[in-house]
Formats: C-alpha cells, structure tokens, sequence
C-alpha cells in the first residue's frame, strides 16, 4: 500500500529521485548535467573535473541552501564555497571540504556540474518551463519565462531577490529573430517530454516547473523539476493570455483548499477562498 501511495502521490520532493527517472530516457538524460549524490569522493571527483558544481539539498525549495563551489587552480587559495551571500575560501582541497560537509551534514545533498549560465546586463539567468496537463489530460507547455538572478547569490529564484523577464528579450543577443522561434519550441517539446517520461513512474503528478540553464553554446541544461511551481511568476509576462491559461490549469489541479485571490485584470474573476471541512 505505502508504495501505491508513493507512485500515485502528487507531489514528488526528492530531486535525486526524479533525476533518476529522467536519467533513464536518453533523450532526456543528455539534458542534465552529471548529478551525484554529495560524499566526500564525489565532491573531489567532480570538483576537480568540472572546477565548478553546485551542492544542494535533495528535498528544498526557492534555492534555499545550494552552494557554489569553484576550484580555481593556480590562485591563492583557490577553492571557495559560497552560500547565500557568504563566501569562504581555503588553501587545500581538504579544508574545503571539511568545511563543507560538515555544513551539509544535516540533510542529504546532491552534487551537480555548474552550468556557466549566460547573462543578461552582467547578471546571470536561467529559464522556468512550466508544464501542466490540459483538460484532455495531456501535458503541454503552457509558460516559459526567464529569472535574472541577483548578482551577489548563486541561485537565480524570485524568493531569493531574482527579477522575472520575457525569454525572447534575454535570447536577443543570443540567438538571431530567426532561431527565437526555433529555441522556444525546443523548450517546449522538451518540457513535455519531461512530464511524459516523470508520469511514468508518477502517474499522480499534474504540473511541473522545469529549471532550464542555457549555456554559451545555446543548449538547454536541465538543473531540476519542481512539482508544486508558482504559476504567478507569469502574470509579469506581457501577454496576459500566457497566465490566463496557466492560472486556469493550475486551478483546475489545485487540491481544495485555499485559492489566492486574483485580480480580475486577468479575465478570470476573484477565486473564492475557502478551506474544505
């Protein structure tokens, strides 16, 4: 029975267990950078091969506690960690990483390679693909938008100072009028991929949230999926159609309990609040 419940749960916390089932489509799985679960040897695996990964915690939310670490090598102290808006840097490998560890002692944590995110007047970004199943019950894309992060944190989230700006705008320099069109139906037809290949094993789940890093060669990188997404980052978009139809499937699925009020500038009226006995 206890498994049942987990295959038809709705929510899914775990990051390392849904990077194990996308890992499992090869179409998928050369989205995602390589992802470990933190131990001291994969940390020095990784660090030392990719002199950038990102710790953080397998079960959390609004980029709370994911750490940057760097190893810069031929520079005075050249590995560092940074946390929020606390750096420390060390002499050795073994400092560093007592340090670290000893910091991520509490929970479990994974280990990813670091994505060289581009930027956005010198502040970096990364995209949310918001994904929902419709009303015939098939997942679609309905949202992307991007987050440009606060250039003093390592995570790119609204909660954690991030400001909300339209994907074409970022790509401008990125890509020509030509491929704008091109990228964005990649995100989209990835993001349902996603929702495909996670309903596989949680059939349960109704919308997901993908973080999607693009580095200097315009690929897409997954980082993580988020089963329980804001859908309203998107009423910043300019085309408030885009979260009409987000509001309305995010609605349709909400469990009934409380619905925030919503302004009626959005076409869809003030949803009642009100919690079931």
């Amino acid at each position: 029975m206890k498994r049942r419940a987990i295959r038809y749960r709705r929510y899914v916390h775990s990051k390392w267990a849904k990077t194990k089932v996308l890992l499992s489509d090869p179409a998928i799985g050369r989205h995602i950078p390589p992802t470990k679960k933190l131990t001291a040897a994969t940390l020095e695996e990784m660090l030392h091969q990719h002199k950038m990964v990102y710790v953080k915690p397998s079960i959390g939310a609004f980029g709370n506690g994911v750490i940057r670490v760097e190893w810069r090598p031929n520079t005075p102290q050249p590995y560092r960690y940074q946390r929020g808006l606390k750096k420390r840097q060390f002499d050795s490998f073994g400092e560093m990483s007592r340090s670290l560890l000893k910091l991520t002692s509490v929970r479990s944590y994974l280990i990813q390679q670091g994505i060289h995110l581009l930027t956005y007047r010198k502040k970096r970004f990364d995209i949310r693909v918001m994904v929902q199943k419709n009303t015939k019950g098939n997942w679609e894309t309905t949202g992307i938008i991007g987050r440009v992060g606060d250039p003093r944190k390592v995570v790119t989230n609204v909660h954690n100072g991030g400001t909300l700006v339209p994907v074409e705008k970022l790509m401008e320099h990125y890509l020509p009028a030509s491929r704008k069109s091109s990228f964005l139906q990649e995100l989209r037809t990835l993001g349902v991929k996603v929702g495909q290949t996670l309903t596989n094993r949680y059939p349960g789940l109704k919308e997901i949230g993908i973080d999607v890093a693009v580095d200097n060669q315009v690929l897409p990188w997954i980082l993580e999926v988020n089963t329980a997404p804001d859908p309203y980052i998107f009423r910043k978009l300019p085309d408030k159609r885009v979260f009409r139809k987000v509001y309305a499937y995010w609605k349709r699925h909400r469990p009934k309990r409380i619905l925030k009020p919503l302004p009626k500038r959005y076409g869809l009226g003030i949803a009642k609040i009100r919690r079931r006995k």
